[in-house]
């Protein structure tokens, strides 16, 4: 029985995640070959038939292997990591986080300028 949509990945669930989402379906073999770090086949197999129990990847026999494919998407991922973070290390407030990227030079005076001009696009598309 798949488990909750929401459950959150482990570190390693979105390497291979991003193998997916990079390269499109693929096999155990591929998979273990694109990531950044060496691992046992069967430690990338067992990691995508988790993944296909959580529910975020769908799997399709061709030639006697499975092929995954993901089924959420990398901006859904991404959404639900950051709203997280933002409410376990920020109390919920994402002023709070934004303000901790500025003091910690994370965001540059360049990509400060760039996330205005974003602010400013977004507003022009809700009026």
């Amino acid at each position: 029985m798949p488990r909750a949509k929401a459950e959150k990945l482990t570190p390693l669930e979105l390497e291979i995640m991003n193998v997916l989402w990079e390269e499109g379906p693929a096999n155990v073999q591929i998979v273990q070959q694109k990531l950044n770090r060496p691992l046992a086949y069967t430690t990338v197999q067992t990691m995508l038939n988790i993944l296909h129990r959580k529910g975020k990847v769908k799997r399709a026999l061709r030639d006697r292997a499975y092929f995954y494919t993901a089924v959420v998407s990398r901006s859904h991922v991404t959404r639900q990591h950051i709203g997280d973070i933002i409410d376990r290390l920020f109390g919920g407030s994402a002023e709070s986080l934004v303000m901790s990227l500025v003091e910690t030079k994370h965001l540059t005076p360049k990509k400060l300028a760039r996330l205005q001009q974003l602010i400013e696009d977004n507003r022009g598309e809700k009026k």
